[in-house]
């Protein structure tokens, strides 16, 4: 079945590829038209750029535009392509299945309708691989990692629309896809499931997380960058092993605290509820 996918039979059942073509393209109005609305709504971009302009009057250093270069490709390498910043392992691989699969799963679907080729045997595959994966980080994530489960003792069977339709959304599209492929009926109630799917990931964007997704290596760039001229987003700089630091009289009893002090609290989940 990896070989073959619903795309092709939904073609030869009538529904023409330039038909699809323009559910993808409206699909992706959808997502521009929704975060420019979430945008406008929530100020993100507007905050964002104030709060740069802040932190460059109070940059010690000015960056060149080699060193900007090579912050963006370690931007790049470490927060986006390798998601970095989870330092939990089992998370980063959550975090990546279901980034990689969604990647997959939507760039091989654009390839075979825009190709008009729904029968290709590599993005046929690439397209069962993709929704597998993210099937996997997708429902893992939900009854694992999702933060009122993990760390509030939630039922994972609790759910507000508005809260999880992210993350329903992405378990939903990739396991509708993947019994639609199975069943191999093009024309179905598996295809309904996909449609509803497909347009509730996309078209509730206003109200998800997935505009995030774009915020995110920009967020992650200015961060390093406020790191490198010294700005460090207004925070203090120094640390308590600095001599400075410890003639404040707040630190009088930590003086000779052993840098590691603290750390007790990682030993166990916050699981008591």
């Amino acid at each position: 079945m990896i070989t073959n996918t619903p795309i092709a039979a939904l073609n030869a059942a009538g529904i023409s590829y330039d038909t699809m073509q323009t559910y993808v393209m409206v699909m992706v109005a959808l997502v521009i038209v929704m975060t420019i609305a979430d945008m406008l709504h929530k100020k993100s971009a507007k905050f964002f750029f104030e709060s740069a302009d802040a932190a460059k009057k109070n940059a010690v250093k000015s960056i060149s535009a080699g060193e900007k270069m090579g912050i963006a490709a370690s931007t790049i390498a470490t927060d986006v392509v390798t998601s970095g910043e989870f330092h939990n392992p089992v998370r980063r691989i959550v975090h990546l299945l279901t980034m990689y699969g969604f990647i997959l799963f939507n760039a091989s679907t654009a390839a075979m309708v825009f190709g008009a080729n729904g029968a290709d045997a590599m993005w046929t595959q690439v397209w069962h691989v993709g929704a597998i994966m993210l099937a996997i980080g997708s429902v893992w994530f939900w009854f694992v990692f999702k933060v009122d489960v993990a760390a509030e003792g939630n039922s994972p069977f609790s759910i507000d629309i508005r809260r999880d339709i992210f993350s329903l959304s992405l378990m939903a599209t990739s396991i509708t896809a993947l019994i639609w492929s199975f069943n191999g009926n093009a024309m179905g109630w598996e295809f309904a499931l996909v449609i509803l799917s497909t347009a509730s990931l996309f078209g509730g964007v206003y109200w998800s997380k997935f505009s995030h997704m774009f915020f995110k290596p920009f967020a992650a760039y200015d961060k390093r960058i406020r790191k490198a001229d010294g700005s460090a987003e207004n925070l203090p700089t120094i640390t308590r092993d600095e001599p400075e630091q410890q003639q404040r009289h707040s630190m009088e009893l930590l003086v000779d605290a052993p840098m590691d002090m603290g750390l007790g609290i990682k030993r166990e989940a916050p699981k008591h509820y």
